[in-house]
């Protein structure tokens, strides 16, 4: 259950867009980038705001794999295991940071809402193979010993 100012950003990013059915993804889009998930509860009040019917609006925040539900830490990290990532051990890169998280397939994200885990079919990238990135910032050519190097830089500026 979200509280009364999520309601309240909401109407500020539908301000912006307008209230037209067009305006439904970069609305959706500016709501997730704002909380980095997208609440449920807003995505039924925007698509009422909009006079979309729920079910379309949900099938349109579905199919888009960019959108997501679940709520993300503040470091959302991707790990690559295309062709080219995955022939260069990017699956030990994500091993290790599974193991450094203590997070796993089925828990994406720490309990202190710091890190969120994926992994993507492709970033892009496949030259500086593997790749991982943080909050779409690129970290080429991963090694297990970068992994903690990484998360200890990252831990670092929550100090």
């Amino acid at each position: 259950m979200v509280d009364q100012s999520y309601y309240m950003k909401a109407d500020e990013i539908i301000a912006e867009h307008g209230k037209t059915q067009k305006s439904l993804i970069p609305i959706i889009q500016d709501i997730q980038a704002h909380y980095r998930y997208l609440p449920a509860e807003l995505l039924t009040y925007v698509a009422t705001q909009l006079g979309i019917n729920e079910s379309k609006a949900y099938s349109v925040a579905t199919f888009y794999e960019n959108f997501s539900f679940e709520p993300k830490g503040k470091y959302v990290i991707r790990v690559c295991d295309g062709t080219a990532c995955h022939v260069r051990k990017s699956t030990v890169i994500l091993d290790k940071l599974y193991k450094e998280l203590g997070l796993s397939k089925e828990k994406h994200t720490t309990e202190d809402m710091l890190f969120t885990l994926e992994t993507v079919s492709c970033l892009g990238a496949c030259g500086l193979a593997p790749v991982l990135t943080v909050n779409d910032e690129v970290h080429p050519s991963m090694t297990p010993e970068k992994v903690n190097t990484l998360l200890a830089e990252l831990r670092g500026n929550e100090a």
